[in-house]
């Protein structure tokens, strides 16, 4: 098995695990819980900046354009997070957040982009109920 099969086999059972835990969650506030997107964020950067300075800034589009799968993985990351997008707009406007910057930046980081949007929500919201 390769590093690259490890690592997708890694992230998916990361996933399993932190989808089942906030299903599992009662729903009470956890005050530092915009940690958890910041930090996978910032994770996630560094790969991409891994990736990035490894395979080139164009492996991404190839990697998106070569067959039909690749297509696939492309609709579904686009469809994935602009039902994000439209989901947590409304509760950003809210919160006092301009939506435009960071749509700049999810345009062009992708999940980097929302996850840091998510850990900002979440840190104004907490702010929010302290208040």
């Amino acid at each position: 098995m390769t590093s690259t099969e490890l690592l997708a086999i890694l992230a998916a059972l990361l996933f399993l695990v932190t989808a089942v835990a906030i299903t599992l969650r009662d729903g009470a506030s956890t005050p530092q819980l915009w940690l958890l997107p910041a930090t996978l964020s910032a994770t996630l950067l560094g790969f991409s900046l891994v990736t990035v300075a490894s395979e080139g800034p164009v492996a991404l589009w190839e990697a998106h354009s070569k067959d039909l799968w690749a297509n696939q993985i492309w609709f579904d990351l686009l469809l994935a997070i602009g039902t994000a997008w439209a989901l947590i707009v409304p509760r950003a406007r809210a919160l006092g957040m301009r939506p435009l910057p960071w749509l700049a930046l999810i345009v062009g980081t992708g999940s980097v982009g929302l996850l840091a949007m998510a850990a900002r929500m979440l840190y104004l919201q907490n702010s929010t109920d302290r208040a």
